[in-house]
């Protein structure tokens, strides 16, 4: 069996469980609170997370939060657990059904846990989909591992922009990009895909507007699509640079 189709299998059954745990809390009302949660070949969180809780741990978890902000917000992936981590966290767990209060245990990391892979992406996007430009992340305006670690955070934003859009499927046309291959394609000088957090939506099971839209809850500060220059077959989003849509009322 290839590799391709080993992980295909994989993050098949990941997000199979993910659902599963979802509908369970959703369905019967489960609390799951008890006992310790079941980590995978990613990250393991060793201790419940609350407000005012400091650490690598707090960061990680924000990571995982980073398409949770609210409307038109951005979470800071400081590794303190403040007020906005803590409203993530809520919209998190009302989002897949489970008990809400704003702290991280048991429940939440098992669900984090069946929502990403062994390398930490999100079961539903990949290294490989946000870069299509060479396998190392070089040449671009931040060194390869910020680049990738950027493109990281982009997957859990898409995630969540995913799950907000009933777990269909988003077509990602462009991720990261070096200069050269940012030159060959006429990008912008200072484009969002030099940064690896740059990413192009085409439409799909959801038109452009719909993703225009609904990105804006999902921690994105740029996005350019319908009715900015250059944007009418795609929409852009990235971590810096503002909204134009203009044929989508953004």
């Amino acid at each position: 069996m290839g590799e391709s189709v080993k992980t295909a299998l994989r993050r098949l059954g990941r997000a199979v469980a993910a659902c599963a745990l979802a509908a369970a809390t959703t369905l019967v009302g489960l609390t799951v609170t008890t006992g310790a949660a079941h980590a995978d070949g990613c990250y393991t969180w060793g201790r419940a997370l609350t407000s005012g809780a400091t650490g690598e741990d707090v960061r990680q978890l924000q990571i995982r939060l980073a398409g949770y902000p609210g409307y038109g917000a951005v979470l800071s992936l400081d590794g303190s657990f403040g007020p906005a981590t803590r409203s993530a966290l809520i919209r998190f767990q009302q989002a897949y059904g489970l008990s809400a209060d704003g702290s991280a245990g048991p429940q939440t990391f098992n669900m984090l846990y069946a929502l990403q892979d062994d390398d930490c992406t999100p079961v539903n996007f990949s290294y490989a989909e946000l870069n299509n430009c060479n396998s190392d992340w070089s040449g671009g305006a931040v060194s390869a591992s910020t680049a990738r670690f950027n493109a990281l955070v982009s997957m859990w934003k898409l995630q969540a922009l995913r799950h907000a859009l009933g777990d269909q499927s988003i077509r990602i046309t462009s991720g990261f990009r070096s200069y050269a291959c940012n030159s060959a394609v006429g990008g912008a000088s200072n484009s969002r895909h030099l940064y690896g957090d740059g990413v192009d939506m085409g439409s799909g099971p959801h038109s452009l507007c719909r993703l225009a839209q609904q990105a804006r809850n999902h921690g994105f500060a740029q996005i350019l699509g319908p009715g900015y220059p250059d944007h009418n077959d795609h929409v852009h989003v990235g971590a810096a640079g503002g909204w134009s849509a203009p044929s989508c009322g953004i």
